[in-house]
């Protein structure tokens, strides 16, 4: 038993010699590998410099109605948020009175030619007279005094037969322009124009629509600069498209002209005041909506790369860069406007850097990586 005890811990004992022997041998430690990323070189090409800003949308006309002349109304021959066209019959306010009127104005203004007629015959007839020494010079002058105050009052007549017509025709209100007539604020039977001006509905023109946008200070000297070395002036850019979209539009589909400038810039709050206009048949725009506007202003060579490149923090914006050692490098940037999925770069990059575009979080500053160069486009 002792012997057979005496023979396992011999064995335990050669075991732990051979493991000891084992551990002594040379035992060195083996890096890992560097981490794979994704490196593109920035795309070079030509791209359009844009004017960048907000604006809302105004109707290019929009106008009250209200009651010329003074009565009842007597009809609404317009539906509340109906389209009208320039002309068309609004309202209707009691014609008869206006009618009386005006037949007493025709009637005047006859009475008045007749009475022209019996003074000019009785002119003719005195001026005979006088010639043949058969009447006095004071007769001749009565006559004559005769014939021009009748041919005043046909005169006042005619006006007055005039402006009798007009308020008649003021009776009917009608749409000075096509557009859309707003929610009526009078009832049939109201008595209107009375005093004042009530407005008795409005009518909004959206076909064409104006976008009112505003440029900085800054913005202004930029163009300007940009104009001079052209050799144009700020009245170049009138005409020039203009780009529109709304809050919840993707890009800018809305396409419009440039049609003013202001001569000044606003001291109050230092931006030049600009203004487009749009097509707008669909009514897709509505005064008062807010927009971004968007100006072509010329096109430049650039350096640009996928968006999902670029990084920021405290000191701005950034990009990772491999460079000949393949280590990694934070290359600080200036980031211009975005095309696409791709960010136009305006400073900090050469068009033969290595950007790190996949696999950022593997690429750390100041270490080694193992670089997989691709096209910026895929």
């Amino acid at each position: 038993m002792w012997s057979e005890r005496r023979s396992l811990m011999r064995g335990v004992f050669l075991v732990g010699l051979l493991v000891l022997g084992a551990c002594g041998q040379n035992n060195t430690y083996v890096a890992p590998p560097p981490p794979k990323v994704t490196v593109a070189k920035p795309v070079e090409q030509k791209v359009t410099r844009y004017f960048e800003a907000t604006g809302n949308t105004a109707a290019v006309n929009s106008a009250n109605l209200v009651a010329r002349v003074q009565g009842f109304l007597t009809e609404i021959k317009v539906a509340d948020g109906a389209a009208v066209k320039q002309g068309q019959h609004l309202f209707t306010i009691e014609p008869e009175p206006y009618q009386l009127k005006l037949q007493q104005a025709q009637a005047a203004e006859a009475a008045a030619e007749a009475t022209v007629k019996q003074t000019e015959a009785d002119f003719e007839r005195q001026q005979e007279l006088v010639q043949r020494g058969s009447a006095s010079r004071a007769a001749f002058d009565t006559a004559t005094a005769n014939r021009d105050t009748a041919k005043a009052r046909l005169l006042q007549a005619r006006a007055d037969t005039k402006q009798a017509q007009i308020n008649l025709d003021y009776t009917k209100v009608v749409a000075p322009f096509d557009g859309v007539m707003t929610a009526r604020q009078v009832s049939v039977g109201e008595l209107v124009g009375t005093g004042g001006t009530q407005v008795l509905a409005t009518i909004v023109q959206l076909d064409p629509i104006w976008v009112s946008f505003s440029a900085s200070e800054r913005d202004v000297l930029h163009v300007r600069d940009m104009l001079y070395r052209r050799g144009q002036r700020a009245a170049n850019l009138l005409g020039a498209e203009v780009e529109v979209g709304l809050q919840t539009d993707t890009g800018y589909p809305h396409k419009g002209k440039l049609d003013y400038i202001a001569p000044a810039v606003n001291q109050a709050t230092g931006t030049l005041a600009a203004r487009a206009e749009l097509p707008n048949e669909a009514r897709l725009l509505l005064p008062g909506f807010f927009t971004r506007v968007r100006v072509p202003l010329e096109e430049t060579p650039a350096l640009l790369v996928p968006a999902v490149a670029l990084g920021s923090d405290q000191a701005g914006r950034y990009v990772l860069v491999v460079n000949a050692d393949n280590t990694v490098e934070q290359r600080k940037i200036t980031v211009g406007p975005v095309v696409g999925d791709m960010a136009v770069i305006e400073t900090g990059l050469k068009g033969d850097d290595r950007v790190v575009v996949a696999g950022i979080l593997r690429a750390t500053p100041g270490q080694k990586v193992d670089p997989q160069l691709q096209t910026a486009a895929k």
